[in-house]
């Protein structure tokens, strides 16, 4: 007998108890072999161990045997209704119940017929604690009728004509398998043209002349009587047009049909199913057939597709060549309207059909067996769905409960009966019976009540070995009615062993997951209840573990040698230890060659045969460890070098052992090509969720050839195996079988789950979905759950298709909230997941930062200081504050800010001060401070306004010397940019310099901060100066600017400043265009020029060419040469031109003659081709410009340069 019991899965509160036992086994409910002893004294309602099917067909030749089985204590009596009504069963002599069984055998072998027992059969299992009653089982015999006498013309028809030959196959219990064959017994081939239907009808879309026979046979297979049943065959012939005109021909006057092409092409049109929409209705949980098959020429092709959604992957198969369309495991999310095309050159036409998806009551929560003690209360619950939605009806030991014994604990709230108080009298079995109108549930679970002390199963004083370091598990099974409490306790005198270093499971176990030398001792268990106590001592011993201290090496040696392999171990000395070699994973050959002698094993007179991988397997009785070492065996005699490779890939692949969740695979390694083998490495397909994909599985040694591989819910594996060696990894083995398995609930929940507001009134909880793999099974959902911190007392949830976010309406304005999301499938409910907290949206700020004060720190430098906003107004996560400044005039912060540039700075977390840096002097600044969350800033806070002070002013924008003289300077400059303060004065420092360069006295002079030109008198005659020059406010003295300029008529100009200075700029100059050596030394010039261009045009006539630059470099004329000084050369020299010139500094190393011009870049082209309409010019210099190839544009005039030269005339007259 088997007592019922709960798994402990928390503390209970007070009067709510379970029985509990060791480990359990999963039949209904949970199920626990009981003590012999123990079930002596206990008793225990009826439970149905075993029935037959609801639907029971039985074979009519055979006796029926009707099964009812069911356990209990006291031992259950078995009563059956028929119909309805009571069975006696004494009162029928072929019927018989087996002794202390419910199975009824009914002999109609001996006489009788099968259909007199036709009906509605129920067993009733009865003791003094209730009655459990099976289903309805419906009891019907088998039948395989003969086909009705029917008389068959042959059929004739033309070539390309559809053709559909009925089956029609007698009405059988089950329905018979149809399939076409002929005389022979053989199978008639079926392709694209020619297929059979789902009602057993055999298609043709176009007949062909090897169409024509005469043994086209149905057949029905009844597989319950294994009998088969033959329909009469059908004749059929297959004609070509000219053959119907000669048979035909006398009868027929109009002969137009017969004299058509005889395989006139057609567009398709259905055979089956009729018109242009069907409707077809299935099961949940069945599977969904949908046919279409068309007749056409050519052969159509068929192709599927559903109208409002995609075809479910990996529950989709075509059939029939596509003509059927089926989807397993049907749900109601399958429902829609599906669509068939069939297609061929000529056309196309569909047909619709609406599938409807409708449900048989399934299970939710069925209602589970209760034990409780008496005063207790508790409840049953019984949940089904279905389509349409089962009606929940609930029976009391087999009696409809609105009519059964009142019980003052009982009371019915729909699909639940809530139990109070209960007392030993509430024992019962409870019947819960979910229907609709495609079928029913039957469900039982029984209430008991007992009262019963503690009592402990598990073996007084039993001795526990463990070895050190790994976990120890110390038992103590247990009984109790109400559920004991268990307490563990080490030595005569210790306290409760607690969770924080021990294990405490629910079953009683207490488990030390690193067990250590300490460890050692005597443990006691206590179980108590409120009836009373029991304890039970065991003693646990750690021993030492064993290791292998010395492992076997891999070896080469040469044939007809001897080799040795040593293998030492260190065992616990309290511990018997066992070696043992093997040879490839099996025994060592049964030869006097191999020796084994304590830790050595030697192999004499080495053969071929030899070579493979010896272990050294060292066990106890409580743990084993072994090592391996490959053995190479080679030829004596030198033979040419080996070729070293990669493996070959396994081979030969089987899985064996398969269980749920694992699997035994073996394989045969490939050969190593000379490198031993150091692992292989299994890999894995899921061809259900990624296929083609491959996965690591794990890695296993090189000398093992089978692996105990774990294994997944729901996953169609595939495996492959690759070997490795010193050289690198081998190919692929070919896939091993497919092997899928049992869905189950899965194993864990959703990551990365979080609870972020997107807008102030709502919560959006995201998380990671599970992949495929994770699912474990069909049906994948999620169930959130979320709860308001401190403000809901129960937790809010929704179930969710396999999404990654779920958004809740209608919060308060970020407040937190518990989050909790849980996978759920098919199958059931992922374990309880962990709780996250998360917010609902944020919204701006309402309050703004208060007590805003600024402290300037220096003028460039403010500190500003504000209170900080109470945070139930931030309504937010506060990310920081955020200052807003600008610089404004005295007076108009009330104007409009439109266009006053303002500048932010923000300070991260709740900082309550900042530095502003950058500011200007001597400026009149407004700010105001803003919290910020992560909405955005909330209002601003009242203005406020401050003032830097003065500092030191920059550098003057610009400065200038201006009509120099003999000696006498003028300086003129423009104020700084950035006076930063009230301009007090200007300072003026300046010292000659001589022609070493070395600096004279330095001369200090105050300007006022009102002028902007100064004139210097009474300088030295042609000395160079140099000028520091710069602004002064109160806070004192800016950048200074520096300039040089000379007092001489050779060299007045303004030499480039140094780092730092403002532009050069040249000076005016004493006009010598009226000195009379001037005069004198430009007639001669242009008298040279006029000379020079006779000359170009004598040798232009002459078809000579004139270089003018080889001229003249040849002819330079003396005037032309770098001016000098006494006091030495300068290293840039300048033009004099006029003074309405821009003073512009010439190249380094120019010259600049005497007549105050400046000559022009030398042309590297020659003078060619003098014609008319040459646009050439004379520089004043007397050089000719312009590229005398072709046309150039004029060069623009510049100083005294006429813009027009052409002639030397003109050139002259520039001068005077």
């Amino acid at each position: 007998m088997q007592l019922k019991i709960m798994p402990k899965k928390k503390r209970l509160p007070a009067g709510r108890v379970a029985l509990i036992l060791f480990l359990c086994q999963m039949i209904s409910a949970l199920e626990v072999p009981l003590d012999p002893k123990l079930l002596e004294d206990l008793v225990q309602p009826p439970t149905i161990t075993q029935q037959s099917p609801k639907d029971y067909i039985i074979d009519p030749r055979e006796n029926i045997v009707i099964q009812c089985e069911a356990k209990g204590k006291p031992p259950p009596s078995f009563s059956w209704t028929r119909n309805g009504t009571h069975f006696d069963i004494d009162k029928d002599p072929l019927v018989t119940m087996q002794p202390g069984s419910g199975t009824l055998t009914i002999n109609i072998m001996s006489e009788g017929k099968a259909e007199t027992y036709e009906g509605v059969y129920q067993c009733t299992a009865r003791n003094e604690r209730g009655a459990a009653i099976s289903n309805n089982i419906v009891v019907r015999p088998s039948r395989s009728p003969l086909w009705t006498k029917e008389k068959l013309e042959p059929i004739t028809l033309r070539n390309g004509q559809s053709l559909v030959l009925p089956c029609r196959p007698p009405l059988g219990l089950p329905p018979p398998i149809i399939f076409w064959m002929d005389n022979s017994f053989q199978r008639l081939p079926q392709s694209e043209r020619v297929s059979q239907g789902l009602n057993g009808d055999l298609y043709f879309s176009n007949v062909l002349p090897e169409d024509t026979r005469e043994d086209y046979i149905c057949y029905a297979r009844f597989n319950h009587t294994q009998t088969i049943q033959q329909k009469q065959p059908i004749s059929v012939k297959v004609i070509s047009v000219d053959e119907l005109n000669d048979t035909i021909a006398a009868n027929l006057s109009d002969t137009e049909f017969y004299s058509a092409k005889p395989n006139r092409e057609r567009p398709p049109t259905f055979l089956t199913p009729e018109g242009n929409t069907s409707n077809k209705e299935e099961l949940r949980g069945n599977v969904l057939s949908l046919e279409c098959i068309a007749e056409g020429l050519p052969t159509p092709v068929i192709y599927w597709i559903k109208e409002d959604g995609t075809l479910p992957t990996n529950r989709t198969f075509y059939r029939n060549f596509k003509k059927t369309l089926q989807i397993i495991q049907v749900s109601e999310a399958d429902s829609g309207n599906y669509q068939c095309i069939a297609k061929n050159a000529l056309g196309a036409i569909h047909h619709t059909i609406s599938v409807t998806v409708k449900a048989a009551p399934y299970w939710i929560l069925a209602p589970q067996n209760l034990v409780l003690s008496p005063g207790e209360d508790g409840s049953l619950i019984c949940r089904a769905n279905g389509n349409p939605k089962p009606r929940i009806s609930w029976l009391s030991n087999g009696v409809p409960i609105e009519i059964a014994p009142d019980d003052p604990s009982r009371k019915i709230d729909g699909d639940t009966i809530i139990f109070s108080n209960v007392q030993e009298r509430s024992s019962a079995v409870y019947q819960c019976n979910a229907s609709n109108e495609y079928g029913y549930l039957l469900a039982n679970a029984f209430v008991n009540v007992l009262a019963e002390p503690p009592r402990i199963l598990t073996s007084a004083n039993t001795l526990y070995q463990v070895i050190a370091n790994r976990p120890a598990l110390l038992d103590c099974a247990f009984f109790g009615s109400p559920l004991p409490t268990i307490e563990w306790f080490k030595g005569a005198k210790g306290s409760a062993l607690r969770d924080d270093i021990y294990v405490l499971h629910e079953n009683g176990t207490l488990e030390i997951p690193v067990a250590q030398k300490d460890s050692t001792g005597t443990y006691t268990c206590v179980a108590r209840n409120k009836l009373g106590m029991a304890k039970n001592e065991v003693h646990l011993e750690i021993k030492d573990p064993t290791r292998i201290i010395k492992q076997p090496e891999y070896a080469v040696v040469q044939r007809g040698s001897t080799v040795s392999f040593e293998c030492k171990v260190k065992h616990d000395h309290t511990l018997t230890l066992t070696i043992t070699w093997l040879k490839d994973n099996g025994e060592l050959p049964s030869d006097g060659r191999f020796t084994v002698d304590k830790d050595h094993l030697e192999v004499a007179d080495v053969r071929d045969s030899d070579g493979g991988a010896y272990t050294c397997v060292a066990n106890t009785t409580l743990d084993m460890v072994s090592a391996s070492a490959v053995l190479s065996v080679v030829a004596p005699t030198p033979t040419p070098a080996p070729i070293y490779d990669v493996p070959n890939p396994p081979f030969d692949l089987e899985l064996t052992d398969q269980l749920d969740k694992s699997v035994q695979l073996s394989w045969t390694p490939g050969d190593d090509n000379n490198s031993p083998i150091t692992k292989f490495i299994i890999e894995y397909e899921d061809a259900m969720h990624e296929a083609g994909l491959w996965h690591h599985q794990t890695e296993v040694p090189g000398t093992q050839t089978t692996a105990q591989l774990k294994l997944s819910p729901y996953v169609n594996y595939s495996f492959r195996v690759m070997a490795v060696n010193s050289l690198g990894r081998s190919l692929p083995s070919e896939p091993s079988e497919q092997y899928l398995t049992k869905a189950a609930e899965p194993d864990t929940n959703p990551t990365a789950v979080e609870g972020l507001g997107s807008e102030p009134d709502n919560l959006v909880i995201t998380w990671k979905p599970l992949n495929g793999f994770e699912s474990n099974g069909p049906g994948l959902q999620y169930k959130v759950s979320w709860l308001q911190k401190d403000g809901d007392d129960e937790w809010a949830s929704v179930v969710v298709a396999n999404v990654s976010k779920y958004i809740v309406s209608g919060t308060p304005t970020f407040v937190p909230y518990l989050i909790k999301v849980q996978a759920l499938n098919d199958v059931g409910f992922a374990p309880e997941p962990a709780v996250v907290m998360g917010h609902s949206g944020e919204d701006l700020p309402m309050v703004a930062p208060g007590n805003v004060r600024v402290n300037v720190v220096n003028s460039t430098l403010a500190e500003v200081h504000w209170d900080p906003v109470p945070l139930k107004s931030i309504r937010g996560h506060l990310q920081g504050y955020r200052i807003y400044y600008w610089k404004a005039q005295e007076g108009s912060l009330k104007r409009n800010r439109r266009h006053i540039e303002k500048k932010i700075l923000t300070f991260q977390g709740s900082k309550t001060h900042g530095m502003l840096p950058g500011l200007e002097p001597f400026s009149h600044y407004a700010l105001n401070v803003r919290v910020v969350n992560g909405k955005g800033e909330g209002p601003a806070s009242p203005d406020r306004v401050f003032n830097t002070p003065e500092g030191v002013p920059s550098a003057p924008s610009s400065l200038k010397i201006v009509n120099p003289t003999l000696d006498s300077l003028t300086l003129e400059w423009d104020p700084p940019s950035r006076p930063n303060g009230i301009l007090t004065e200007y300072t003026l420092k300046y010292q000659p310099i001589n022609s070493t360069h070395e600096l004279g006295p330095l001369v200090d002079l105050k300007i006022p901060a009102n002028k902007t030109r100064w004139t210097l008198k009474n300088l030295n005659f042609s000395t160079r100066y140099k000028f520091y020059f710069y602004a002064q406010t109160a806070a004192g003295s800016g950048s200074q600017i520096t300039e040089e300029a000379v007092t001489t008529v050779d060299e007045a100009g303004i030499l480039p400043p140094d780092v730092g200075a403002g532009k050069a700029m040249a000076s005016r100059q004493v006009d010598i265009a009226t000195q009379g050596w001037f005069i004198g030394l430009m007639c001669a010039v242009a008298l040279l020029i006029l000379i020079l261009l006779i000359v170009c045009f004598i040798r232009r006539n002459k078809g000579g060419k004139y270089p003018v630059k080889e001229k003249e470099d040849a002819h330079a004329d003396p005037e032309i040469q770098p001016m000098k000084e006494d006091d030495g050369t300068f290293g840039e020299y300048r033009s004099l031109e006029s003074d309405a010139e821009d003073h512009k500094p010439l190249k380094k190393g120019s010259r600049t003659p005497s007549d105050r011009t400046v000559k022009k870049e030398d042309s590297d082209d020659s003078l060619v081709d003098y014609g008319e309409g040459v646009n050439g010019q004379f520089n004043e210099d007397g050089s000719f410009i312009g590229q005398y190839s072709g046309k150039k544009e004029k060069e623009p005039a510049e100083g005294n340069e006429s813009s027009e030269a052409p002639s030397p005339v003109n050139a002259m007259n520039s001068f005077v």
